[in-house]
């Protein structure tokens, strides 16, 4: 299934995934996508993460998960576990 991703979608994606496996603060994604810190663009991003999980649900080893207080984290499996996973 292919589907388009919005530009704050992709932005928020591709730095999601250059944290792959450790927090993205919160402020930190703000800034670099919203240029700005404030409670609308927080509940904007809010929301495009929920769509982000939306479109990574088929996908059972991948999800993005809150960390209290911090930020986002997006789980992907390293490359042993996926090595494992095709043997």
């Amino acid at each position: 299934i292919v589907t388009k991703l919005t530009t704050k979608e992709s932005e928020l994606l591709t730095l999601l995934s250059a944290h792959s496996n450790e927090i993205l603060e919160r402020n930190h994604a703000l800034k670099q996508i919203w240029e700005e810190d404030t409670y609308f663009n927080a509940r904007s991003m809010d929301v495009y993460i929920t769509k982000l999980r939306k479109l990574l649900r088929p996908e059972p080893n991948i999800e993005i998960i809150n960390i209290h207080g911090k930020g986002y984290k997006l789980i992907v499996p390293n490359e042993e576990e996926s090595n494992e996973d095709e043997e």
